[in-house]
């Protein structure tokens, strides 16, 4: 078990989850923060657009990157001061990215704030894992967490706009220095250490192949929608991604001091529900990325407005996330995350029948589905995840959610937003081909919605009302295919789930149980 270098009493462990959930919030906040922000630091910066992409970019896949190594360190040297460490690294990296001049330095800086990032996001688990250690404070307590990850992701877009508003673009970097601060102070008072005891010497090797099996798999994943998925460069980091991490498994599988478990992997209750997990994500960033734009360019809100509206998201999630491991108890861990997927499919598939003529009211059940499907379905799947795992692994257990976390999101944007584009070529690009159209201004019509828009506002009369009109019945057509394919994708993650994931976890000493967890799982699932 990990070892502890305080007593933990009962108020401790709860004054110490705030700590962590708020340190958690800005980290997971600031992947989709920056979107709303992009349009201001270009015309600032005079960035290109793909100066732009590398601005959200470089966070995410060093961030991604990382995530193993980070964990093994908190494991190694104290998940307390991996912790701190990272809060210090984020809040540099932010301030420095807000008073950042040009997109070079900018680019730098947001990889720097991924380092931190990487150090914080899963440390905050581990930490929790380790004070928590009833199994239902444990569960509580990752509902809890588990509803800051996705609060986050949600409101990032509603801060973004509400701060673009009221001060310049370097506000969504600066807004985390203080809270960062804030949160290095409170936990060297309030967090204990711990660290796996038993600890073996470091593994370079490991540590080297898993930050560029990572880097290469997120950034072939980000890169795919604007240089499509044929693309040599994608297909060389997708293809090199997987030499590099089947590498990492080989040499893990015979390395005498691990940086990794592999044998975690044959604990289905690990296996199934972290997949589940990376799946929710999946859904929930895809779909963010889709509406956002939905309701901005196809409805016409602004930033502010459209984050505005994206929150019964994050309301419904908040308030679902904790009571799901309520009812995990009483019902199982299966027929919850059975149903949280379950919702998200059928939120998806709701939106799929959306028209140009449609309005928000149209669209408000969805985003309800879906938040309270996310709600129910990533708190357990966490807990099965960091209740399967010896205590002493939790830091490296948590960058394992964590990554699939990162993957998941990844994906969902990738695909489902390659999806979107390319329905949306197929069909305006047609419509267009006997115009004598400059290849400048069919390549920013072509290039996304908003770009269309910004040409049919220029063009005018009615030649500019019937471009904008194709251009969004394009974009809507796009969307429902995409959305389409993503319920299709996680209604079958539910069936999954229905037949494979443990109902409970195994009495402790058996297979399956986190003192085991390298064993598999022996229990049906009943």
């Amino acid at each position: 078990m990990g070892t502890r270098s305080d007593a933990i009493t009962a108020q401790h462990r709860w004054v110490t989850l705030p700590v962590l959930c708020i340190s958690l919030l800005v980290v997971s906040l600031d992947t989709t923060i920056l979107n709303v922000a992009l349009p201001a630091i270009a015309r600032s910066m005079n960035a290109s657009s793909s100066e732009l992409q590398w601005f959200a970019d470089a966070y995410a896949i060093v961030l991604a990157g990382l995530l193993l190594v980070a964990g093994s360190l908190g494991d190694r040297l104290g998940r307390k001061w991996i912790f701190m460490a990272g809060l210090v690294v984020f809040a540099a990296g932010s301030a420095a990215s807000a008073f950042s001049k040009t997109p070079d330095t900018l680019i730098a800086t947001r990889a720097f704030m991924g380092v931190g990032g990487a150090a914080i996001m899963p440390s905050t688990l581990a930490i929790l894992t380790n004070v928590f250690t009833n199994p239902d404070e444990r569960a509580r307590a990752i509902g809890i967490w588990s509803g800051t990850t996705g609060l986050g992701v949600a409101i990032g877009p509603v801060l973004g706009g509400w701060l673009l508003s009221h001060y310049w673009w370097g506000s969504v970097f600066l807004v985390n220095v203080p809270i960062a601060v804030a949160g290095l102070l409170a936990a060297g008072w309030l967090v204990p250490n711990s660290k796996d005891p038993s600890s073996k010497r470091p593994d370079p090797v490991g540590a080297a192949l898993s930050i560029v099996g990572m880097t290469l798999l997120l950034w072939g994943i980000i890169e795919a929608p604007s240089r499509s998925w044929t693309s040599g460069l994608v297909l060389g980091a997708l293809s090199g991604s997987v030499a590099v991490l089947t590498g990492f498994v080989l040499w893990e599988r015979r390395s005498t001091h691990p940086m990794f478990e592999l044998a975690f992997f044959r604990s289905r209750r690990f296996s199934v529900a972290m997949s589940a997990m990376g799946l929710v994500i999946f859904a929930l960033m895809g779909g963010l990325f889709l509406l956002t734009q939905y309701l901005q360019f196809s409805l016409g809100y602004t930033a502010l407005q459209a984050g505005l509206r994206i929150a019964p998201i994050a309301g419904v999630l908040l308030v679902i996330a904790p009571l799901s491991i309520v009812l995990m108890r009483r019902f199982g861990t299966k027929p919850i995350v059975f149903t949280g997927l379950g919702l998200i499919a059928v939120g998806l598939a709701l939106i799929s029948g959306t028209t140009v003529h449609g309005d928000y009211a149209n669209s408000l059940p969805s985003f309800l589905l879906i938040g309270a499907g996310t709600g129910l379905a990533l708190a357990p799947c966490t807990d099965s995840v960091m209740g399967s795992l010896p205590i002493e692994h939790a830091g490296v257990g948590s960058a394992t959610n964590s990554a699939a976390l990162q993957t998941g999101g990844a994906l969902g944007v990738g695909i489902l937003g390659s999806l979107l584009n390319t329905r949306y070529q197929d069909q305006i690009a047609p419509a267009l081909v006997h115009y004598p159209v400059p290849k400048s201004i069919m390549e920013l019509i072509n290039g996304s919605l908003g770009g269309a828009l910004s040409v049919a506002q220029h063009i005018g009369g009615h030649t500019g009302v019937a471009l904008a009109d194709l251009a969004r019945q394009s974009f809507v057509s796009g969307m429902n295919l995409a959305v389409t394919v993503g319920a299709i994708v996680v209604g079958v993650a539910a069936v999954i789930v229905l037949a494979i994931l443990p109902n409970r976890a195994a009495p402790a000493g058996s297979a399956g149980s986190a003192g085991s967890a390298g064993q598999s799982d022996q229990q049906s699932g009943a």
